[in-house]
């Protein structure tokens, strides 16, 4: 008799800009017994410099993007600027699962509140906090890239993010990044072999 391939699950990662976020999804993405794919987003932005379509983005028109949420082709989007779309298409997530690979998500807040309610129990969210705003604060700050109105204006967001934590399936507190990564991989190790 033929065995069936187990299905893959679904890794929702989120956080407040300026938490380590990426950092620590680049990290446990190496752990090759996790079976993670990270999930390639579709965006109407131009291609950067470097950027293939269908390897960094899916590359698309603002009129295919609308064309793709009046179709259900997106499990979640965001227009982040006036025409400017980001999303996580349907047919990317049910690639890699299909695969029997598991897929991590890095989205924003808003958007894993609302993919994890469209999977329920087949995904784990997972929330990534600092340890404090002002660490979030100071952390912004040092990275030099940005001007206090912008950093102002993150860190009032963050505390609305950090109020929907409650939320999400598990709460990581990133205060020390090895113990952050260490405490993120067993928690989907956990959700993986369950």
């Amino acid at each position: 008799m033929p065995t069936v391939m187990k299905k893959g699950k679904l890794v929702i990662i989120s956080a407040p800009s300026g938490c380590g976020k990426s950092t620590i999804i680049n990290e446990i993405i190496k752990n090759c017994d996790l079976k993670l794919e990270f999930s390639i987003s579709a965006t109407t932005r131009e291609p950067r410099r470097g950027e293939k379509n269908g390897v960094n983005y899916y590359f698309m028109s603002v009129d295919d993007f609308k064309r793709a949420i009046e179709n259900d082709e997106l499990i979640e989007y965001e227009e982040v600027y006036p025409g400017r779309f980001y999303g996580t298409p349907r047919s990317e997530i049910e690639r890699i699962r299909n695969m029997g690979r598991n897929v991590i998500l890095d989205i924003d807040v808003m958007g894993g509140i609302n993919v994890k309610h469209k999977f329920g129990d087949e995904a784990l969210s997972i929330f990534i906090q600092p340890p404090s705003i002002d660490t979030l604060r100071q952390r912004l700050e040092s990275r030099g890239t940005e001007s206090p109105e912008a950093i102002t204006q993150r860190v009032e967001k963050a505390g609305f993010e950090i109020a929907q934590s409650g939320k999400f399936d598990k709460i990581v507190v990133n205060d020390r990044l090895d113990v952050a990564v260490k405490e993120t991989e067993e928690l989907i190790k956990a959700f993986i072999n369950d």
